[in-house]
């Protein structure tokens, strides 16, 4: 039975993951500090990533996941292995700036990008950290990921706005376009890479088409079993202060993933999995007072 290391395990994409290669039959250890609920059928490595110690030593993985935000976390984790194969960080399109030429590609040139601050950076210097270490790793630039296990607020806000029978107040007509990526897919695309092995080491990963914001709401509603019906909001009002995304489109060229794994899930598909998982999942979810400040502020 094949070992993998997933770190964290307990929330959205790292908890889809484990919960993914524990049902492919993979012995499967999640290394966090045991502070939420665990998976079935995990081995728990009780420790914090930046304190591992002696946690991971006389273990061989054949496969590591990593969803590393920064270079401490790469360097701690690697300096506590003893013995690995494939690695796999998760990483990110916020590595990507906001000016540079869209589509995005992985031979664009990486740096600050106003909207992702911090993290985007951070997820720069993790990527950097682990080329250093090991060139043979694989790193994966996703956009907006979504589906079950979800614990951001964007396509529940969604939800709850159709199962409340609300009108969505749509930030300057919805035209704005996203990309996603149903976190299934993500793992379908890994499995591609530990069984192919191929030569490129660097993917953005996602959705082929982009969609606009009001299609990704009327999807939403739709698996609810509701039409949306819309507000439209032109005042210059932050997006963020009503909606799940900022006022920032981008486009990733997902090609040399598409030569690897084409046939990704409907966006519509994608979504009632997730309404069905939110339903009896809400406490998961980290709401955001949207609608609050909808009905405080924004008057049409």
């Amino acid at each position: 039975m094949r070992k993998l290391l997933v770190t964290g395990g307990t929330v959205f994409v790292s908890r889809y993951v484990a919960e993914y290669y524990v049902s492919k039959g993979y012995m499967v250890y999640v290394l966090n500090r045991n502070s939420r609920p665990q998976s079935d059928d995990v081995h728990l490595i009780e420790t914090d990533r930046h304190n591992i110690g002696d946690d991971l030593k006389g273990i061989h993985f054949d496969v590591v996941i990593d969803t590393a935000y920064t270079a401490e976390d790469v360097e701690l984790l690697l300096n506590a292995i003893d013995s690995y194969g494939d690695y796999v960080l998760i990483s990110s399109s916020a590595v990507y700036p906001e000016d540079a030429e869209q589509p995005f590609k992985e031979e664009t040139k990486v740096g600050a990008n106003k909207f992702w601050g911090k993290y985007g950076t951070d997820k720069i210097a993790a990527e950097e950290a682990l080329h250093r270490r090991n060139k043979s790793a694989y790193i994966l630039r996703p956009p907006y990921l979504y589906g079950q296990m979800n614990n951001v607020y964007r396509e529940a806000f969604v939800f709850d706005c159709a199962m409340s029978d609300r009108k969505f107040y749509l930030p300057k007509g919805g035209n704005m376009k996203l990309q996603f990526f149903h976190v299934e897919d993500l793992c379908r695309f890994i499995d591609v890479i530990l069984e192919k092995k191929p030569e490129i080491h660097v993917f953005n990963v996602g959705n082929k088409e982009s969609v606009s914001i009001r299609e990704w709401v009327e999807l939403g509603y739709k698996v609810v079993g509701k039409e949306a019906e819309f507000k439209n909001v032109y005042e210059n009002i932050p997006f963020r202060n009503y909606f799940s995304f900022h006022e920032y489109e981008y486009y990733l060229d997902v090609s040399k993933q598409c030569e690897l794994l084409n046939e990704t899930k409907s966006m519509f598909d994608g979504l009632k999995e997730a309404f069905e998982w939110y339903k009896d999942n809400k406490d998961k979810v980290n709401s955001k007072l949207y609608m609050e400040y909808i009905d405080s502020n924004i008057v049409l």
